[in-house]
């Protein structure tokens, strides 16, 4: 069968949305204007990329943040690069010193978990290396919400109200009281149609803007980081901040049915997502039934338990990852894979809260990027006077020293956040991703079977029903998933529970480019997606 991912035979309940001058496509409509309002300032789709990014940091703070990672495959002169902004453990912290404090492992919340933000450097490093603007062109758009004020989206409003409640019962310390200064008015979350005002976000926005970022790594915003830091029981110290820098990366591939799938190397688990469409590649079943959402979710099985065990800082890994996109490796894990579903285990190759965007330009580049404070805003910590949310991506770290993913000074953690990319014949074909902790590498997945095995345009492989894996044979759908189908993955052995929950199931954004290099758009229903056009 000849794959086309602009032949479509389905007619999707939403169009999509075409453009030849450019496309910003993301999870909240103001964001998305701000990138569109730097490229017809004659920004590239780096640039918009940026101010978008920055842009939500503003007006979806439930997701992301100035004090998260970023993480992005960009395209420019029919090359991809990769970049890796995420940030790694304070030099302070050890798994000695949490064990004395008599913890099993790291909490959602306080210092424990906070690792070096990796944000700031992200937009500096891709303005300066990629871009047609300056950081400081870049952020206007989102300093601009942050200090005139901006109208709340009905999603956002719904995490951010979800959030406060939680906090409400578990943030008792005097420590995470900056957070509910910062993002809640006399205790209670904002409303849909409100109008919120987020000064010193602006502020510290500026400052990283006018400073390419130095500010915050090495002036008064990371001095003001690290005293709140030392006040209130932290661990860092200015060095881990002079030291970062977001790093230049190669991405990495697997091929699939005659197209190359593209993400991010470890310590990021994009590569859960390369596995499982190469294990599912082996197999025959290329119908919309039982039988292919079978293979499709016991490939992803046997992907994700190689992950969780082996996927983190690739120097602490005991092999090169690339090991299991290994061919035999490969085929043997497909050979797992029988007609009722399994409880799978990690095999051995040496033996054998989240945002997303996409942009692309007139000149054709194209860029996927995502950014996360992780678990919603994050640690709880805001740092008093800057709006700056500090992340919790620590949280990741294993305290069981014999697990790869152990925690170690200066050591970045297993990440859920990843961009990916589709090439074909060596030609860029356009950005993807699905944003949600866990739910990512299951979401790649699908969307990319969505296109390529039953030829869904954008619009119609991010709008399908999902399915998310929850280990052993749990396996979660989404309300509108087909019944029969169900009831069959039933027979098979799959434990099936239907999940009203729209937040479970990921939200994406896709970007494709035809031969005559017009641009094809979906946004993500599940969100108050947009995609905005020139």
């Amino acid at each position: 069968m000849k794959y086309n991912l602009f032949n479509y035979p389905y007619e999707s309940k939403r169009n999509c949305l075409v453009s030849k001058n450019g496309v910003v496509a993301t999870s909240n409509p103001l964001a998305a204007q701000a990138g569109l309002e730097i490229l017809r300032k004659g920004g590239n789709a780096v640039d918009a990329a940026v101010a978008t990014a920055i842009c939500l940091t503003v007006v979806e703070p439930t997701s992301n943040g100035i004090g998260g990672d970023n993480f992005a495959i960009i395209s420019k002169g029919d090359k991809l690069y990769g970049m890796n902004s995420s940030g790694y453990s304070p030099k302070n912290l050890s798994i000695e010193k949490l064990k004395e404090k008599g913890l099993k492992e790291i909490p959602r919340f306080g210092w424990e978990a906070v690792t070096v933000p990796g944000v700031p450097a992200g937009w500096a490093k891709c303005c300066d290396q990629f871009g047609n603007l300056t950081l400081e062109e870049c952020a206007q758009p989102a300093i601009k919400y942050a200090r005139d004020g901006f109208v709340l989206q009905p999603t956002v409003c719904e995490n951010w109200k979800n959030a406060a409640e939680i906090y409400q019962k578990v943030l008792k310390d005097e420590k995470f009281n900056h957070w509910f200064k910062t993002f809640t008015k006399n205790g209670q979350s904002p409303h849909v149609g409100e109008i919120i005002h987020l000064p010193d976000h602006a502020e510290t926005l500026k400052k990283i803007a006018e400073t390419d970022a130095r500010d915050f790594y090495s002036g008064e915003l990371m001095h003001q980081i690290v005293e709140f830091s030392k006040q209130t029981g932290g661990y860092f110290v200015e060095d881990d901040f002079k030291s970062y820098n977001a790093d230049l990366v190669d991405p990495i591939m697997a091929n699939y049915r005659g197209y190359k799938i593209w993400e991010i190397p470890p310590n990021g688990q994009g590569l859960i997502a390369l596995e499982a469409l190469s294990i599912l590649e082996k197999k025959d079943c290329l119908t919309r039934e039982a039988g292919y959402f079978h293979n499709e979710i016991e490939a992803l099985k046997l992907a994700f338990e190689d992950g969780k065990k082996y996927i983190t800082q690739p120097e602490y890994m005991p092999f090169d990852y690339k090991q299991l996109l290994d061919k035999t490796y490969i085929e043997n894990r497909a050979a797992m894979i029988s007609d009722h579903a399994m409880v799978p285990e990690a095999g051995n190759p040496q033996q054998s809260g989240t945002v997303y965007l996409a942009t692309a330009d007139k000149e054709g580049n194209m860029v996927s990027f995502i950014q996360s404070n992780y678990m919603g805003f994050g640690s709880g910590l805001v740092v008093p006077g800057t709006g700056i949310a500090l992340q919790n991506r620590g949280h990741s770290f294993s305290l069981d020293e014999t697990r790869y993913n152990s925690l170690k000074p200066h050591k970045r953690p297993y990440h859920t956040i990843i961009p990916g990319f589709i090439t074909k014949d060596s030609t860029p074909v356009g950005p993807f991703g699905v944003m949600g902790g866990f739910m990512q590498p299951q979401g790649h997945l699908q969307v990319i079977s969505n296109m390529i095995d039953f030829q869904l345009n954008p619009q119609s492989a991010l709008d399908a029903p999902r399915w998310q894996w929850t280990g052993e044979k749990n396996v979660l759908i989404e309300k509108d998933f087909t019944s029969s189908i169900a009831h069959e993955l039933e027979r098979k052995g799959h434990k099936i529970t239907v999940s009203l929950n729209a937040n479970l199931f990921g939200r994406g954004q896709i970007i494709l480019k035809n031969d005559a290099g017009v641009y094809v758009a979906g946004t993500e229903k599940r969100t108050d997606g947009h995609i905005a056009v020139w």
